[in-house]
């Protein structure tokens, strides 16, 4: 006789990962997940399709929800379409697409964006759903935004506006998407493939305030190369919004133009004004293994995973009352007692090979905390003890097991918005 035997999962290091909830394993593939993009153990085509089925395994309102969240507060772009393209092809979820598609369309190129998934496997009609979702995101729009994301791709502006039959908030803004007539937008993009002078483009575009913070973050070396001054950038640091950016870019602007990293360094910290400390006694307990550094966050990016839990790791040493951080890869040490980039450099310069969580949690454990504050991919080789405290796990990978779940409160993801969730759970 045949027995069925239940496969136990493990994380790709080897431990013994937590049986999770279809729920559970949508938010842990989503809220870090850069779509299509390969990790350090998987590809991206498979947390793509693994994203793609569970999105039937969950209630409609949990994957609206999910899409949401992913947008709105972790700002993915990519992942929360994917999942809004899904819930169309479910008849119990596509009622609910209309208003989710226009609210999760942030940027008018997330259109466009949105029909490129859409026909990923073989073009085919917009749903009513999705032709009444896009038709409300026209809607939002002015005509700087489209001009500055009319291009010229597979899928153009004009041929979803022709798709969708939006009714025209103004019918000459609409004729000129179509006609594609729109107003060449101010931009530093447009300005310099104009062949105008770097230095005389930065200074007048900062001058009038339209250079937006992750175009300042993302240039901050093309202008000190240009000789734009030092003071001159000081001074629009100082005010731009940086309210949507997310931490690890901070972390990238200072790689790309270490001379800056002064200015850079308030504006990163800036993210937190106005938030309650937390209190007590918080070990903040950061995985700096291998598979941390091992594939870029984006094929367009320098950054790894590791840069998104150190920034995440900076953040948390400014909101913590008192507060160590601890490193770990095969090992675990405490870290210098540092703020700001140098936290970043003494952790990336800690203990370092495998990934030994369980050695890290119990020398959190032994110091004594109220809360234990674990920043990692979760692939472990050991197993963790429980928290004796307040114990929260925050996954910056998507793989498809991990192990901080059962006693510990599990996050996905790497927003800034993770610090006012913790203090919101404290405080209910």
């Amino acid at each position: 006789m045949k027995l069925n035997v239940a496969v136990k999962p493990v994380t790709h290091e080897g431990a013994q990962a937590q049986r999770i909830t279809a729920e559970q394993q949508l938010r842990r593939s989503v809220m870090a997940c850069m779509l299509w993009e390969d990790t350090f153990y998987e590809e991206g085509k498979e947390i793509g399709q693994r994203i793609s089925e569970l999105v039937s395994q969950v209630a409609p309102e949990f994957a609206a929800a999910c899409a949401f969240h992913a947008r709105t507060d972790m700002k993915l772009r990519h992942a929360p379409l994917l999942l809004v393209r899904e819930m169309a092809r479910l008849p119990n979820h596509k009622k609910l697409v209309a208003r989710l598609l226009r609210d999760v369309i942030q940027r008018p190129d997330e259109i466009t964006e949105f029909l490129a998934i859409y026909w990923k496997d073989k073009k085919q009609p917009l749903s009513a759903q999705v032709k009444k979702g896009l038709a409300g995101a026209f809607q939002k729009f002015n005509e700087y935004q489209f001009a500055k994301y009319d291009r010229d791709g597979a899928v153009k502006l004009r041929d979803a506006l022709f798709l969708c039959h939006a009714k025209p908030t103004d019918e000459k803004l609409f004729k000129r998407i179509v006609d594609r007539t729109l107003q060449t937008p101010d931009t530093w993009e447009v300005a310099l493939s104009a062949g105008e002078d770097k230095k005389a483009t930065f200074e007048r575009l900062m001058a009038e305030g339209k250079l937006g913070a992750l175009a300042f973050i993302r240039n901050l070396r093309n202008m000190k190369e240009a000789g734009v001054s030092k003071e001159a950038v000081q001074e629009y640091a100082s005010k731009v919004n940086i309210e949507r950016v997310l931490p690890f870019r901070f972390v990238a602007a200072a790689r790309a133009c270490p001379g800056w990293e002064d200015l850079i360094e308030p504006m990163m910290l800036r993210c937190l004004e106005g938030h309650e400390k937390l209190p007590g006694k918080t070990a903040i307990v950061v995985d700096n293994s291998g598979s941390m550094y091992g594939a870029r966050v984006s094929a367009r990016s320098d950054m790894s995973r590791q840069d998104a839990a150190s920034a995440l790791a900076i953040l948390l040493r400014e909101v913590c009352e008192d507060c160590v951080v601890i490193g770990f890869g095969n090992s675990a040490a405490v870290i210098p007692a540092r703020r700001g980039f140098a936290l970043a450099d003494a952790i990336q310069k800690g203990p370092g090979g495998g990934t030994d969580t369980g050695k890290a949690v119990w020398l959190a454990l032994r110091e004594g905390y109220d809360r234990i504050i674990v920043i990692t991919d979760e692939q472990s080789h050991t197993v963790i003890p429980a928290p004796q405290g307040v114990g929260y796990f925050i996954n910056v990978a998507t793989y498809k097991n991990g192990i901080g779940y059962g006693a510990w409160t599990h996050i996905d993801g790497w927003s800034e918005a993770i610090l006012d969730y913790i203090k919101q759970s404290e405080q209910s």
